[in-house]
């Protein structure tokens, strides 16, 4: 067991007996029993640690135990995405199996394989990246973005899921209705900086959309290559420019006033600035910059949202219990300064 992995026979959202079962049912080449270990981090969905009776390891993903709202906590549709891209250049845990029947454990999950990589989450985990491979580390998430928007949603089996409507109008009338279904008080800025959002959305693209694509949803080697990128559950089809604004929007400077929208290593000595991951993007896509500024302020507005959201969850009880509840409360008032940032921001665009 790592550190920040919670093993008990109880834990929410597992009901260990029957997932055991269906584990070697399901999964080729596991040997039962099994033990399963909450791992923290994930703050929607739901991820723990399997380790099976021959020592191998595997990731179950499922659900919060409550609070679930609309279109949110899609399992069949991160499934969808690994399982569509694991045959690209993309790099995804190898996918497994997946699980409809809710009889097993009150929700859908599905299984991956584990992949033993260090998440670059915040300052400490860049620190503990050898120093010659931050250059690369974050070089390679840039090449990996350029990767997976190249890809054709229709050619990879995604042909469904992409939308005739814009990405941005879509994700402003989401954000924005959950945001309000939560329970989460004091939205009249949310409400405002979404008013001036929608009035302003510049033209679009479309290819496939990640949703949080930052250092802390990747797996990295000692070299910094990317060995995979995890949580797909917001992954849909729509203009690239948004996964590029939400990685700059988290990709802090070491000179930087504004706070990023979620922690990251880029302060770290060794990493690039966030103008060179601009530039290597521009250069390897071949697309135009030019309204990342907007996406940006999109970014932070969406970030408040969601720290409100988490927020009212945790305060109901809906969320499994690691200790994350004064965390979720200070991501709730960082919330609040997202919403303040992306307004100013919009207001130096004259917008």
């Amino acid at each position: 067991m790592s550190a920040g992995e919670q093993v008990d026979a109880q834990l929410a959202g597992i009901d260990a007996q029957r997932v055991g079962r269906w584990l070697g049912e399901h999964v080729d080449g596991l040997v039962g029993p099994v033990e399963f270990a909450l791992v923290s981090g994930g703050r929607s969905n739901l991820t723990y640690r399997v380790t099976d009776a021959a020592g191998r390891a595997y990731a179950l993903r499922r659900p919060p135990t409550g609070g679930v709202l609309s279109t949110a906590h899609d399992m069949s549709r991160e499934w969808r995405f690994i399982s569509a891209l694991a045959p690209t250049a993309v790099p995804v845990a190898p996918p497994l199996a997946y699980c409809a029947d809710l009889e097993v454990t009150g929700a859908e999950f599905y299984v991956m394989g584990f992949i033993d990589g260090r998440v670059l989450a915040d300052h400490e985990a860049g620190m503990r990246l050898a120093p010659e491979a931050r250059a690369r580390a974050g070089e390679h998430l840039v090449d990996v973005l350029v990767e997976l928007q190249a890809l054709d949603p229709a050619e990879v089996g995604l042909g469904d899921l992409v939308r005739g409507t814009g990405y941005a109008e879509r994700q402003l009338r989401r954000w924005h209705k959950q945001v309000h279904a939560s329970g989460a008080a004091d939205l009249a800025l949310l409400d405002e900086v979404h008013d001036l959002l929608a009035a302003h959305v510049p033209a679009q693209s479309s290819g496939i959309v990640h949703g949080d694509y930052r250092p802390g949803n990747m797996a990295f080697g000692p070299d910094g290559t990317v060995c995979a990128v995890f949580d797909w559950e917001l992954a849909t089809s729509g203009d690239p420019m948004a996964d590029l604004g939400w990685l700059a929007s988290s990709w802090q400077d070491p000179d930087d006033t504004t706070e990023a929208t979620t922690a990251g290593p880029s302060t770290v000595p060794g990493f690039p600035r966030r103008a060179e991951l601009v530039e290597r993007y521009a250069r390897l896509s071949g697309r135009d910059v030019s309204n990342l500024p907007y996406w940006v302020a999109f970014s932070r507005w969406r970030m408040a949202c969601i720290g409100a959201g988490v927020q009212a969850r945790y305060l109901a009880g809906h969320m499994a219990d690691d200790g994350y509840l004064e965390e979720a409360r200070a991501r709730a008032e960082q919330g609040v300064r997202m919403g303040e940032a992306a307004r100013d921001a919009l207001r130096e665009l004259g917008i």
